[in-house]
């Protein structure tokens, strides 16, 4: 039999404190999100991670994989995102059993509409109550927990790698010019 490791008092404070704000984090950025662009936040991250890929496009299995949720879960959002206007199904060109989803010019729109929204509320709720120091313990604890779930920075998921501040859709950071027009 083997004994259990149970958590000290201050592990269990960190537990909770982590499952508490996570929690409330999420439903924070869900209600934002519905409130001012009408998606939830699982959608949004459906949109981005489609907005970040080659022509805009990926397959069912890694928008899943992208967004870290399931295919079911993905497959259920995509009616809902093409009923909308803002995801169009294909099957794969060169395989008919992989359905491919292509962010629309009207998603691309209603995410470029609910990104400054979404990114002051990431702000407003997480990073303006920390310090430079702690964006990085932050940062570095995260990884380190990701590499002991079995990823790391260079096999860990696109979405989850670090990348320049960039409105949705654009390529690479953008200059002070270039958002000018926007």
């Amino acid at each position: 039999m083997t004994t259990v490791r149970w958590l000290d008092d201050e592990e269990q404070e960190a537990w909770r404190a982590f499952v508490f704000a996570t929690q409330m984090l999420h439903d924070v950025l869900d209600r934002q999100l519905a409130g001012e662009a009408g998606m939830p936040h699982s959608y949004y991250m459906i949109l981005a991670m489609l907005s970040e890929a080659p022509r805009r496009s990926l397959s069912m299995g890694e928008v899943a994989e992208l967004t870290r949720s399931s295919l079911s879960k993905v497959s259920h959002a995509m009616p809902k995102l093409e009923a909308r206007g803002w995801v169009r199904r294909d099957r794969h060109w060169r395989d008919a059993r992989v359905v491919v989803a292509t962010l629309t010019d009207d998603g691309l729109a209603a995410l470029k509409d609910a990104a400054p929204g979404h990114v002051e509320q990431v702000r407003r709720a997480l990073f303006d109550r920390l310090d430079r120091e702690q964006v990085r313990h932050l940062r570095d604890i995260f990884r380190t927990v990701l590499a002991g779930l079995g990823s790391d920075e260079g096999n860990a998921p696109a979405g989850l790698r670090a990348r320049s501040a960039r409105p949705p859709g654009a390529r690479k950071a953008p200059t002070r010019q270039g958002m000018a027009g926007k």
